[in-house]
């Protein structure tokens, strides 16, 4: 019998969602525009929220996120902007109809197994910790379980670190993952896209992760080969 926090509209055996795990790094704007991306592409979504990441979520947004609660709660995170208003997007329960939840130390859960069909997993933000765990093997939560099993399985694992500096045994297990066919992409914004606003610099890397995940999006505005120079605010066509 399915869990009754696990409710999904479509045939479980034709779903194939992306697994987003959280960990508890700094830089929870990032999952939830990756998530809010996600979703409006149609793609079906698991979501793993590990414990440290609560802690981190509850510092940034204010939002305490409930085993109990999750539905409400995730809505209310994914309405917020990046800097940290609430209500910037609209997000309703329809939104939410495709997402299930595990419990980070639910290590029965679904996707801990190789045969329960995913496309692939995105673990936005990576703590180092995380890193470590997972280019270990160690599989000490769900998270962790479920990178191992896709790493295995060969199937996408982006790993969106967030941490700065970098030290030696950090990089050498960020070499580790790569080698073992992730892909690193460090939570690292770009400015030619010509940002204004805090949410601009949060959805380029969100793009980024969604360009490795080969989801569509409009997150940013793409390199065209051509100087831009300005801002967005700066771009609009010189009066008559």
């Amino acid at each position: 019998m399915e869990s009754p926090h696990n409710n999904t509209s479509k045939d479980p055996g034709r779903r194939r969602p992306w697994v987003v795990g959280i960990s508890g790094a700094s830089g929870t704007p990032y999952a939830a525009s990756v998530l809010r991306g996600l979703l409006a592409a149609g793609e079906a979504v698991d979501l793993i929220v590990s414990r440290a990441s609560r802690l981190t979520l509850l510092d940034e947004t204010g939002i305490a996120f409930r085993d109990a609660h999750w539905r409400a709660d995730l809505r209310e995170w994914l309405a917020r902007g990046g800097d940290g208003k609430p209500s910037a997007f609209p997000v309703t329960e329809a939104d939410l109809a495709d997402v299930r939840y595990w419990p980070a130390g639910d290590l029965a859960a679904g996707p801990s197994s190789g045969s329960y069909p995913v496309k692939g997993m995105l673990i936005v933000p990576a703590s180092t910790a995380c890193v470590a765990g997972v280019a270990l093997g160690l599989s000490k939560d769900l998270l962790q379980r479920v990178a191992s099993v896709t790493l295995k399985e060969r199937r996408r694992l982006v790993v969106t670190v967030r941490e700065t500096p970098l030290n030696g045994p950090t990089l050498k297990h960020l070499v580790t993952l790569d080698e073992a066919g992730a892909v690193v992409l460090p939570a690292s914004p770009a400015f030619y896209a010509g940002a204004t606003h805090i949410q601009d610099l949060v959805d380029f890397v969100a793009g980024r992760v969604l360009d490795a995940a080969e989801v569509p999006h409009g997150l940013y505005r793409r390199w065209e080969g051509e100087l831009r120079g300005g801002s967005k605010e700066e771009e609009a066509p010189d009066a008559p």
